[in-house]
């Protein structure tokens, strides 16, 4: 940060913030609880979800890796909330640098200079691959996504863009239509410039491959029939997780990025790497693309930039893109582009992150803790299909039947079809751990500051709920 912060925080604040409750006054209170409820009951309007089916529960307090209710409950968040927490509730560091800023310029246009935008852009460019140099902020994941499609579009001047049917890209008008999840279906029509094609997912292919390496090969022989088949010539964008997220935890095979980026340098396309969840650590990289040899055209990213506390986005664009617009204007723009306020929690981020050893960390307890320990599950739970992730990443696939690998419940299911899983994630809660779960899979995804002993803690309640999931097996 530009200014020093005036009350340092000693190593005890940092090393005792997980064990704090920072409003514990708000524990058994009734009316507290009651109030928070009829609120949201009655006026909130909830995304993804049917009003009157829904019960959110009031929570009272986050810090570290837990959360709590207002009657104390405790829950380890293996979710980090979705997946963008990766420094946990209620980072001193993160809350002080943020009251900082707010005391000395709580919020300034996007078309002015300013300290904290810009340091946290240098901060960016310096861990960014290759001459990926600048960058446009946004509010969020979607808008990112938004804006890296019309910057590949307006330097290509094509329209097409190509995306995964296993995605999410986000809830705006064109994020929507490159997500390939159901989520996409309610909202059709939407941009019609847009075709999916199937990626790599070795467990479940779709071509048939027996082998990483067949996979690779198919899977971009697959590719590179949909972009010759719509036209390539007209295509200017195609946006890939770089690990599918929601989807799976898809870690794409040996190969197969490089081999993306070939294809977008035979057609002339623009590589767009969607990093909103696997970004800033999530593998324990500062991007993930770094861990599989490859260097996109852009960098979308949102979630653990600044662990959410303050919304903020962003498109990192490498210099033939940006240098397009050095006499072009381009066409976009936010009145929260680059929030004082975001971007201040963004600085502090990269100041955790350095001097804890983040990266190093996840890592570790990535290959030490969590890979060991899960896929010894394998042996003992005859519901679990396989696992898959790297870092603090990882899907257990949950299935009826290992030989036929049918999933433990149908695609996209709801009401009685999903209860399996229902009941796989409410013996998850109630050992105190807030799993996140999505068709079939049970996702590992927890605060990248998690302690040992509790990361432990919660495998050991997830191992624990696989006896449920057990009981709607074949065998």
């Amino acid at each position: 940060m530009t200014d020093t912060i005036e009350t340092p925080l000693t190593t005890a604040d940092r090393a005792g913030y997980t064990d704090r409750r920072a409003v514990d006054h708000s524990f058994g209170d009734v009316d507290a609880e009651t109030q928070v409820r009829s609120d949201d009951r009655s006026h909130v309007f909830h995304s993804w979800s049917a009003q009157a089916q829904i019960d959110p529960l009031p929570i009272a307090a986050g810090a570290g890796s837990t959360f709590w209710d207002y009657q104390g409950n405790a829950y380890l968040d293996f979710s980090s909330q979705l997946v963008n927490l990766n420094l946990g509730h209620q980072h001193p560091d993160l809350v002080a640098a943020i009251q900082q800023q707010a005391g000395r310029l709580a919020t300034i246009q996007p078309s002015m200079a300013n300290d904290v935008r810009g340091e946290l852009a240098r901060r960016i460019a310096r861990v960014a691959p290759g001459t990926l140099d600048k960058v446009f902020f946004t509010n969020g994941g979607a808008d990112a996504n938004e804006y890296a499609v019309r910057m590949a579009r307006r330097v290509t001047g094509r329209r097409k863009v190509l995306s995964m049917y296993r995605s999410y890209h986000g809830g705006t008008s064109t994020a929507i239509s490159l997500t390939g999840d159901p989520r996409r279906w309610p909202n059709e029509p939407s941009d019609p410039s847009v075709a999916h094609f199937f990626g790599p997912y070795p467990y479940r292919s779709a071509f048939h491959a027996t082998t990483p390496e067949e996979e690779t090969q198919r899977a971009l022989e697959h590719l590179e029939s949909v972009i010759v088949l719509e036209g390539a010539a007209t295509v200017a964008a195609i946006i890939i997780e770089t690990v599918v997220g929601t989807n799976g935890v898809l870690v794409p095979p040996p190969g197969y990025l490089p081999g993306v980026r070939a294809l977008c340098d035979k057609y002339g396309i623009v590589y767009i790497a969607d990093e909103v969840m696997v970004g800033f650590g999530r593998l324990g990289e500062w991007f993930a693309v770094d861990a599989f040899d490859v260097v996109p055209d852009l960098i979308t990213f949102a979630k653990g930039v600044n662990s959410g506390y303050v919304p903020l986005g962003g498109v990192v664009i490498s210099e033939p893109i940006a240098s397009y617009f050095d006499d072009v204007s381009f066409a976009g723009g936010l009145t929260y582009s680059g929030h004082p306020l975001a971007c201040a929690a963004g600085v502090a981020t990269f100041e955790v992150f350095e001097r804890d050893g983040i990266l190093e960390r996840v890592r570790d307890l990535g290959e030490r803790v969590v890979e060991p320990e899960i896929t010894s599950w394998l042996d003992k739970h005859p519901s679990l299909g396989e696992v898959r992730g790297r870092g603090l990443f990882w899907a257990l696939e949950l299935v009826r039947d290992r030989e036929t690998r049918e999933p433990l419940v149908p695609f996209n299911a709801a009401g009685a079809d999903a209860a399996p899983m229902g009941a796989v994630a409410a013996a998850c809660k109630a050992a105190g751990v807030w799993p996140f779960t999505h068709f079939n899979r049970v996702h590992i995804a927890p605060p990248l500051v998690i302690e040992e002993d509790e990361l432990r803690r919660g495998l050991a309640a997830i191992d624990a709920a696989l006896d449920v999931a057990d009981r709607y097996t074949a065998s």
